[in-house]
C-alpha cells in the first residue's frame, strides 16, 4: 500500500479570518458590558431650596446596670432626666433623637427607662444593634 501517493499535501486551516472575528467579538463585548450596568437605578431625587438642620441626636451608652455615659460624660441614672432634658430641649423646632446603644448584658429594664425619658422629653428614641445581627 502507498500511502503517500494519497496524501499530496498537508492540509491546512486559513486562521487569519478567524482572527479578525474573534477581535470584533472581544470589542462588541466590552462596549457592551460597559453600557448594561444592572446595579444603577436612575432616580429623581429631590433638590432642596436651602440649607437642611440636622437633627439633635444624643447618644446613650449604657455599660453596666445603673451606669450611662451620655455624650461622653459618666452619669447615674438618678440624673439621666436632668442632663438630658438640655440636650434634647436645646432646638425647639425639630424632634430630637436619643440613640441608646447598650451592651446585650444589659437588662431590658434600663433601655425601657431610657426609652421613658426620651418620650417624656418628647424625643425619639433609637436603639443601636449590629448590622451583621449575629451573636
Amino acid at each position: 500500500m502507498n500511502l503517500r501517493k494519497r496524501l499530496k499535501g498537508h492540509s491546512e486551516m486559513q486562521a487569519g479570518a478567524l482572527n479578525d472575528i474573534l477581535f470584533i467579538l472581544l470589542f462588541f463585548f466590552l462596549i457592551v458590558s460597559t453600557l448594561a450596568n444592572p446595579n444603577v437605578i436612575k432616580l429623581a431625587q429631590p433638590k432642596a431650596k436651602s440649607d437642611t438642620k440636622v437633627n439633635q441626636t444624643v447618644v446613650v451608652n449604657i455599660k453596666t446596670a445603673g451606669e450611662f455615659i451620655i455624650n461622653g460624660k459618666a452619669l447615674p441614672a438618678a440624673e439621666l432626666k436632668a442632663f438630658m432634658e438640655p440636650l434634647v430641649l436645646k432646638d425647639t423646632t425639630q424632634v430630637a433623637t436619643i440613640a441608646i446603644n447598650a451592651d446585650k448584658t444589659i437588662p431590658i429594664e434600663e433601655v425601657v427607662n431610657v426609652m421613658k425619658v426620651a418620650r417624656d422629653l418628647g424625643a425619639r428614641s433609637v436603639l443601636m444593634v449590629d448590622k451583621t445581627g449575629q451573636q
